[in-house]
């Protein structure tokens, strides 16, 4: 060997020896780093120095990734051997904390249907059934059936506190004596008595033929077949003036109701209690129904208080069903002079006192009337005190369209109602509104 050839010999073991030293310094040892989704990246040294880096290529899966800029990992920027502080610097981890992931615009839709469908569910949690029992909804009552209940209920306390008669002192008491109407037959006190009774008696929510009478009244009214709740403001699109029917039967008690019953549970009288119903929806000639009802009830109680049907009473030998129809006869009475004069919520004062005058004066005609209306209209004819309104050979307007109405014609007068209990009994001739 010549001593060009060792030295060239020596020179290439030098520069191995220099390259082993220099990898020797160089970190050797597989780095493990779990990558996006869990996936496992290798990164292995490479043996190229180039401007003094390591040229270390990360592995993904067994699958080597290079330095250009189409290396990507789920899109984000390339993987690079560099220390955790220079990829901070290189805004990595800042890309994949604040939203460098971000949804496609199809997953935002997804995501917004998922968060409008569940709030929708939540929704439902607020909404109160509109039915008691859906699949067993409250019978209907009978005004016999809720007479009877009371004719077996105990109403001893509530007799107690009934004033049936006007007390009258003086040449008054003697007057009426002489002059005025005969005496009720000693055999009808006690039903007599009983519908005083009854006018006495408040609402009971535990007792199930109160509640039924309140369903039926409004099922009969508006055609419906399911039960209301007892609360809510489906009370007022029947005239009540309130979300509680019972807060409205001052000076009639549950009398009030009873009337109504009858007048919506009769068959010859429903279809005038629907068209008197009818006309209380009108746009400008609306009017309380049931609050109109009660009054008409109040009407009733003092003509009888009075004695004015006494002698009717006699003749029949009853007073609750005399009552009844001298209540339905008010009703026809103001339900003609209202529509055919056109009268509006704002003539209710004036309208009911004038009904009442006249019924005092006038029982006997009045139930002459009802009786000659109810046959005309059996006849087919068009009873005499009515005229053909062409609105009300319309269907009836839906309930949220005729208190839209009513809002309009009387949303700025109200009607004055006071009960007949705050004031005295014998205050002859004087209207009193409930």
């Amino acid at each position: 060997m010549t001593l060009g050839a060792f030295r060239g010999h020596d020179r290439e073991q030098h520069q191995q020896s220099t390259r082993l030293h220099a990898m020797e310094e160089n970190i050797d040892v597989t780095s493990h780093t779990e990558g996006l989704n869990g996936l496992s990246h290798e990164r292995k040294p490479v043996e190229d120095i180039t401007n003094g880096h390591s040229t270390y290529k990360p592995v993904i899966n067994g699958v080597a990734i290079g330095h250009n800029g189409k290396d990507h990992t789920n899109g984000n920027a390339p993987f690079r051997s560099l220390p955790i502080s220079a990829l901070k610097q290189n805004g990595i981890l800042q890309n994949l904390t604040t939203g460098g992931d971000k949804p496609s615009p199809t997953e935002e839709q997804e995501d917004a249907d998922l968060e409008k469908a569940r709030q929708e569910w939540e929704a439902l949690d607020n909404i109160q059934p509109a039915l008691t029992e859906d699949s067993n909804p409250t019978p209907l009552i009978s005004f016999n059936e809720a007479l009877q209940y009371f004719q077996t209920t105990d109403l001893g306390d509530l007799l107690k506190n009934i004033q049936p008669t006007i007390r009258r002192t003086g040449l008054a008491a003697i007057a009426h004596f002489l002059f005025g109407p005969p005496r009720l037959h000693r055999e009808l006190l006690e039903e007599r008595d009983l519908v005083f009774a009854i006018a006495q008696c408040p609402v009971d929510n535990s007792q199930t033929v109160h509640m039924r009478v309140l369903q039926t009244i409004h099922k009969r009214l508006i055609g419906a077949r399911l039960d209301c709740p007892r609360y809510g403001p489906h009370w007022e699109n029947i005239g009540f003036q309130g979300s509680d029917p019972a807060t409205d039967l001052r000076g009639t008690g549950f009398l009030g109701l009873m009337h109504t019953l009858y007048f919506v549970m009769d068959p010859e009288t429903l279809p005038l209690a629907r068209d008197i119903y009818k006309l209380s929806q009108h746009p400008t000639q609306n009017f309380p129904f049931c609050v109109m009802s009660i009054n008409m009830t109040r009407i009733a109680l003092q003509v009888l208080r009075e004695e004015a049907l006494s002698k009717e009473c006699n003749r029949r030998q009853q007073v609750v069903g005399v009552l009844n129809e001298f209540y339905v006869a008010t009703f026809l009475h103001i339900y003609q002079l209202w529509k055919t004069q056109q009268k509006t919520i704002a003539d209710s004062g004036f309208v009911l006192k004038e009904v009442e005058l006249f019924a005092k004066k006038n029982p006997k005609q009045m139930l002459r009337r009802l009786e000659v209306f109810l046959k005309e209209r059996q006849a087919g004819g068009i009873p005499r005190g009515t005229s053909p309104d062409p609105q009300a050979q319309q269907p009836s307007p839906s309930l949220g369209g005729s208190r839209a109405g009513m809002g309009q014609g009387s949303r700025g007068k109200e009607m004055h109602f006071t009960g007949v209990c705050d004031l005295p009994p014998d205050m002859e001739g004087e209207a009193r509104l409930i």
